[in-house]
């Protein structure tokens, strides 16, 4: 009996250690998984919004998320996220549940498979919702492990910006593909500086550096993911994220041809 209480004793310092280190290294996590129990409003399942945001702008960020929505249905056909998305009102909120005070919008995703999605004021708009979508989307369809181990960041904030028309406002492929080469010509300073894809293939290496160099990262990632789309078409990315799903390599297939007659979406 003495032994099992011992145990019991154990087991309880361990998982109250366990909460407090999860707390302490993740807060952001532990904030969002907990946004239930914070003063924001719950609009639905999926829309959280700081009750300090006024009234007005309530029902425009849900019709907001909605077309964000209907952008990523665009790119990928349908919409497999399920990102929790959390407008905040101040700074301090952002950060809170962000772990950044820098951007519009943050994405986060967990290895157990829940994913949400930070955004601040500047962020309450359809170009920054359906980035930070996009990013979600890439991680519920292919997991966590997956989407940080074998994608190359310069293709996920690449991907993004095709939901993202900030920079670059065309959807026509080809035009969107010009328009990105001379974006990232002016961002290189006429090719003076030039980024390879394999600099910014990790986050560090993404973001790495002053503002010049990150946006110079964007627009070298934009130009080539614009490239890849203008010549096998969007139809080609749920079966080229199937490919990797199924276990092959992002390095063996990047860039490919697809096979004859293949055209279907793979979901």
């Amino acid at each position: 009996m003495i032994k099992w209480v011992r145990l019991s004793s154990w087991i309880f310092v361990g998982s109250c250690a366990l909460i407090i280190s999860y707390y302490v290294l993740f807060p952001h996590v532990w904030h969002c998984q907990w946004i239930d129990f914070s003063d924001f409003k719950k609009i639905n399942p999926r829309l959280y919004i700081s009750t300090k945001i006024p009234q007005k702008y309530v029902h425009q960020a849900d019709i907001l998320v909605k077309e964000a929505r209907h952008s990523i249905e665009q790119l990928w056909g349908e919409s497999q996220g399920r990102g929790t998305v959390i407008i905040c009102s101040t700074s301090e909120e952002y950060e809170r549940y962000c772990h950044s005070s820098e951007g519009a919008g943050c994405s986060i995703g967990t290895p157990w498979g829940e994913s949400f999605i930070i955004l601040n004021l500047d962020g309450l708009n359809v170009d920054v919702i359906a980035h930070e979508m996009c990013h979600d989307e890439l991680f519920c369809r292919l997991g966590w492990w997956t989407t940080t181990r074998q994608i190359p960041q310069w293709f996920n904030e690449g991907l993004a910006l095709m939901v993202d028309h900030r920079f670059v406002s065309s959807t026509d492929s080809i035009q969107r593909y010009i328009d990105y080469q001379e974006a990232c010509l002016s961002a290189s300073k006429g090719g003076q500086t030039v980024l390879e894809l394999k600099e910014i293939s990790t986050m560090k290496g993404f973001f790495g550096g002053d503002e010049s160099r990150v946006f110079l990262a964007y627009m070298t990632a934009a130009t080539e993911v614009s490239r890849w789309l203008m010549k096998e078409g969007t139809n080609q990315i749920p079966y080229f994220i199937y490919r990797i799903k199924a276990g092959e390599s992002f390095d063996d297939i990047y860039p490919f041809v697809p096979p004859k007659g293949m055209n279907k979406r793979h979901q």
